[in-house]
C-alpha cells in the first residue's frame, strides 16, 4: 500500500507499539490468508490501517474478542448491483451486514439502459459507502450489434472514464465471436486496460486458446468441471457463481484445491435483494463450498487474498501490517457466520448510508401491444426455448405445436413475449418451457441486456395486462392473476428501486405469494430476466422474436419459415 506524506510517521509509531494504536482486538483468532492457517494472537489498527498483529499494543479503545475469529472483509470478484433491484447504497447497506466489504461491480445493465449516464450514476454514488465499489467498465453496450438498447458504447466513450476513481478494468468481454474474429472495436476495448474480464460460456478448444490470447483473463461462466478445468489450465482465473437462479459451487468446488485457490474467487452475479437480505452474500458462498466439502480456510481465502490479488488491490484481502483495516469478525466457522463488520477500521452498521444521486428516470417509453402484435401463427415442428434449473443456460427442444392450442398448459407451453421499451414499437413472441404457471402471466423491465420488457403467462390477456402495469410504473416487476395485479416499481433506469431494502424484500414476498398461486417454479424472474440474453447458449427471445444463440442468429419459431 502506498501510503501519503506524513502517514508513517504516524503509523510506525504505532506498529512498533511506541504509541497507542487507535483499537486493539484482543484474544483474537486471527486469519492468515497467506497460509490459509489461524493464529492466536493481538491485532492493531491506527487510522484504519492495520499497524501489528502481536503482543504488546495498547489501544485507546480494546475489545476482547474471547477467542472469535478475524478475517480479512469479503471481496465480491462479479457482480451487477443493478440485479439487487436496489439502489447502490441500500446494495452497500445490506452486503456490509454480511461481511462484505469490496465489491468489483459491472454497471453493464443501467450503461445498456442509459449509457454514459448510467455510468455517472454508478460512480457518483460510491461515497460515503460501508462497503468499497471498484467497477469494471462494461465492454459490451449493446451485448451484441443486433440487440441494441437505450445506449451504444464505443472505445472511445470507454477511454474517457478509464482514469476515473474508481475503476478498475474492462468488464465482461461477452462478444465472443467479435473477439474470434479480430474485431477492431473489440480489440481497441481490450486494449483499453490491463485487467481485464471475460465472458465465454461452453468456449473450448482452439477458439479459448484465441480468446485468451486476445487478453480476456477470467471467467464466471463455469457450469461443468471440465470447463472449468480447461479454462484454467489456459490460464484464465475462474470465478465460482452462486446467485438467485445460477448455483455454480457444486458442481464447480472440486476445481478448488491448495494448488489452485490462487486463481478462483466466488461472484454473485446475480441476486435479488431477498436473498441477499435472509441468506447472505459473499459468506453464503463460503457456506455452501464447505457443505459441499472444501475446508472453511481455503474458501475464506478465496473470499479475501484470491479476489483482492485478480484484481491488483494489494491493500486489502488479508489481516498483515500496512492493509487496510477491512475485517469481519465470525462467530463460527462451521457454518460461516458474520458477527460484525469493520470498513476501513470503522464499524459497520445497519444505519442510513450517503444522500444517493437523484434516480434515473423516464427510461420506459413504449406503449402496450396490441393483441394481434403477440399472436404467433402456424403448426408444426417448432423450436421452444428450455429453462435448465438452476442455470442461465437454456435449452432449444422442438415440439409439435398448433399455434392456436397456445398456452399448452399440460404440456407447460406459454407464451414469451419482449416489448422494445425505447419507443420503436418492435415486440417479439416466441415458445418457453419450464415456468409451470397455470394462469396469471408476469412481467419485468429487467430484461438482460437490453433491458426491453420481457413478459410470461397463461394467457394473452394476462400478459398485456402485466406489460402494462410494468409501463405505468416508468419499470418494474409485475405479476397479474385475473383482477390482482401487484407490481414492484423499479424507479431507477427500470432497473433499481429506491425503496429501502426491507421494502423491496416485501414486494418481492407478494410477487412470489402471487406466482405461487399461479403455479411457477421458484424465482420466475430472475429466469425471466435472463431470457432475452443472447451472448448465452442456446435459444433466446429479443423484440426481433427467436434468437440461436449456438448460431448467433435469428430464427424463426416454426422450423418450415
Amino acid at each position: 500500500m502506498i501510503f501519503l506524506a506524513g502517514q508513517l510517521s504516524h503509523l510506525i509509531p504505532a506498529a512498533r507499539g511506541l504509541v497507542p494504536a487507535d483499537i486493539v482486538y484482543r484474544n483474537a483468532e486471527i486469519f492468515d490468508a497467506f497460509s490459509c492457517t489461524w493464529e492466536h494472537n493481538d491485532l492493531a489498527v491506527k487510522d484504519g490501517i492495520i499497524v501489528g498483529i502481536g503482543s504488546g499494543y495498547r489501544g485507546v479503545r480494546e475489545r476482547n474478542l474471547s477467542g472469535a475469529y478475524l478475517v480479512p472483509g469479503l471481496i465480491d470478484a462479479h457482480v451487477h448491483i443493478e440485479s439487487s433491484l436496489l439502489v447502490p447504497q441500500e446494495y452497500a447497506r445490506l452486503v456490509s451486514a454480511h461481511g462484505t466489504t469490496t465489491v468489483i461491480a459491472d454497471p453493464h445493465e443501467i450503461a445498456n439502459v442509459a449509457g454514459t449516464a448510467g455510468i455517472e450514476y454508478m460512480l457518483a454514488s460510491r461515497a460515503g459507502l460501508p462497503i468499497d465499489i471498484r467497477y469494471m467498465l462494461p465492454s459490451c453496450v449493446p451485448a451484441t450489434p443486433a440487440d441494441v438498447g437505450g445506449a451504444t458504447l464505443d472505445a472511445k466513450a470507454l477511454a474517457f472514464f478509464a482514469r476515473r476513481d474508481g475503476v478498475l478494468g474492462l468488464g465482461e468481454m461477452m462478444n465472443v465471436p467479435g473477439v474470434l474474429a479480430g474485431d477492431t472495436e473489440v480489440t481497441d476495448k481490450i486494449g483499453l486496460f490491463g485487467i481485464r474480464d471475460g465472458h465465454a460460456p461452453l468456449l473450448s478448444g482452439n477458439d479459448l486458446n484465441a480468446y485468451v490470447l486476445a487478453g480476456l483473463q477470467s471467467d464466471h461462466e463455469c457450469t461443468a468441471l471440465e470447463e472449468a478445468r480447461e479454462k484454467l489450465r489456459r490460464g484464465m482465473y475462474i470465478f465460482i457463481r452462486d446467485g438467485s437462479t445460477e448455483h455454480n459451487i457444486p458442481a464447480l468446488v472440486p476445481l478448488v484445491t491448495p494448488y489452485t485457490v490462487s486463481r478462483c474467487s466466488f461472484a454473485t452475479d446475480d441476486c435479488h435483494a431477498d436473498l441477499l437480505m435472509r441468506e447472505g452474500h459473499i459468506d453464503r458462498c463460503i457456506r455452501l463450498a464447505a457443505e459441499c466439502g472444501l475446508e472453511p480456510e481455503t474458501a475464506i481465502r478465496m473470499a479475501t487474498l484470491s479476489a483482492a490479488e485478480r484484481f491488483g488491490l494489494t491493500d486489502r484481502g488479508a489481516l498483515a501490517p500496512g492493509r487496510r483495516a477491512d475485517l469481519c469478525i465470525v462467530s463460527a466457522l462451521r457454518p460461516f457466520t458474520v458477527k460484525e463488520t469493520v470498513f476501513s477500521g470503522t464499524p459497520g452498521n445497519n444505519g442510513p448510508v450517503s444522500t444517493a444521486p437523484a434516480p434515473l428516470a423516464d427510461t420506459v417509453r413504449c406503449r402496450v401491444p396490441a393483441r394481434d402484435r403477440i399472436r404467433i401463427d402456424g403448426n408444426g415442428k417448432a423450436r421452444v426455448i428450455g429453462l435448465v434449473p438452476g442455470q442461465i443456460l437454456t435449452e432449444a427442444p422442438e415440439y409439435d405445436i398448433r399455434a392456436a392450442d397456445l398456452p399448452d398448459t399440460h404440456r407447460d407451453l406459454l407464451k414469451v413475449v419482449v416489448c422494445n421499451r425505447y419507443g420503436n414499437n418492435k415486440t417479439g413472441t416466441g415458445i418457453v418451457h419450464g415456468f409451470g404457471f397455470k394462469k396469471g402471466a408476469i412481467a419485468a423491465s429487467v430484461s438482460h441486456d437490453a433491458h426491453n420488457i420481457v413478459a410470461t403467462g397463461a394467457g394473452d390477456d394476462e400478459i398485456l395486462a402485466a406489460i402494462g402495469a410494468v409501463i405505468r410504473s416508468g419499470g418494474g416487476m409485475a405479476a397479474a392473476d385475473g383482477d390482482t395485479i401487484s407490481v414492484l416499481p423499479l424507479d431507477c433506469a427500470g432497473l433499481m428501486s429506491t425503496l429501502p431494502a426491507g421494502d423491496v424484500v416485501r414486494h418481492l414476498d407478494e410477487l412470489r405469494r402471487i406466482t405461487s398461486g399461479m403455479g411457477g417454479i421458484a424465482e420466475p424472474f430472475m429466469y425471466l430476466s435472463f431470457l432475452a440474453l443472447t451472448v448465452i447458449p442456446a435459444l433466446r427471445i429479443t423484440d426481433r422474436g427467436l434468437f440461436d444463440g449456438v448460431g448467433f442468429r435469428d430464427v424463426p419459431v416454426f422450423l418450415d419459415r
